[in-house]
């Protein structure tokens, strides 16, 4: 049996590979088939890390996507010490999906890769506000007490799938590193890689810190957490003391699937 440490990081491995498996698979079957179209899409994307949420959050925190996992670090939601884990295991996960893609494709549509239609700085700035707009959602149904848990699927899904519609024409909205990497490196169109890898990290990262600044609730740190209940994957299980006085529902205890394990 894996030790609960090599699980989360199978975890992120599928997720991330079932995310490029099938957003960038459909990128590449709408430029071979037409039978897509943009929104189709943009739908497969949100689609695809609404499943996956389900069906791993509850044992890695469902990040599949390096800026994310930068991101909670940052906004002290995720030790630093399991970080690099996560970045390699989401990048094992992106490569071996694009890999297989272009293995039974063929190079078709760069393997899904993001490109820009017009100029970097256009592209590196609509990404990094397309990765904001995820964050602070992400930030509002994953670690904030108040906000409806249980529908993080599907907000988190929705606003990949609106990011995805909108900015999608301009930049390929790609939001995360690895969904970019992997096809990059697998099709070899590295030229515009770097703002893929840069801005998410940013855009993340102030999305993160953006909604630390308006949540009006302390955020514990991580030294000051109980040690967690089995299969706990969100600081909400160390602030329940906090909700004891608001409605019951809300206190969802461990009902969010993301963020990780805090201890």
């Amino acid at each position: 049996m894996l030790s609960e440490p090599a699980r989360r990081l199978v975890a992120e491995f599928v997720g991330t590979f079932t995310l490029v498996f099938a957003g960038c698979g459909a990128v590449m079957v709408d430029a071979k088939s037409h039978a897509l179209g943009h929104v189709g899409v943009a739908i497969s994307f949100g689609l695809v890390i609404m499943a996956m949420i389900y069906a791993v959050g509850h044992i890695s925190g469902a990040h599949f996507n390096p800026a994310v996992t930068f991101a909670f670090a940052l906004s002290r939601h995720f030790p630093w010490s399991r970080a690099t884990g996560y970045w390699l295991a989401q990048l094992a996960g992106a490569l071996t999906a694009a890999a297989i893609l272009r293995g039974s494709l063929g190079n078709i549509a760069h393997v899904g890769a993001t490109l820009p239609s017009g100029s970097q700085g256009q592209s590196f700035l609509w990404e990094l506000i397309m990765t904001f707009f995820l964050m602070f959602v992400i930030m509002a149904v994953a670690t904030d007490t108040r906000a409806v848990g249980e529908a993080a699927a599907i907000a988190i899904g929705g606003t990949i799938g609106l990011d995805a519609m909108f900015g999608g024409p301009i930049s390929g909205a790609s939001m995360t590193p690895a969904r970019s990497t992997g096809p990059a490196i697998v099709s070899g169109d590295l030229h515009a890689l770097w703002l893929y890898i840069l801005a998410p990290v940013i855009g993340a990262s102030l999305g993160a810190l953006t909604y630390q600044l308006i949540r009006a609730e302390p955020t514990p740190l991580l030294s000051e957490l109980p040690p967690p209940k089995l299969g706990s994957q969100t600081v909400r299980s160390a602030t329940k003391a906090h909700s004891d006085t608001r409605p019951p529902q809300a206190d969802r205890g461990d009902s969010s699937p993301l963020v990780g394990d805090d201890a």
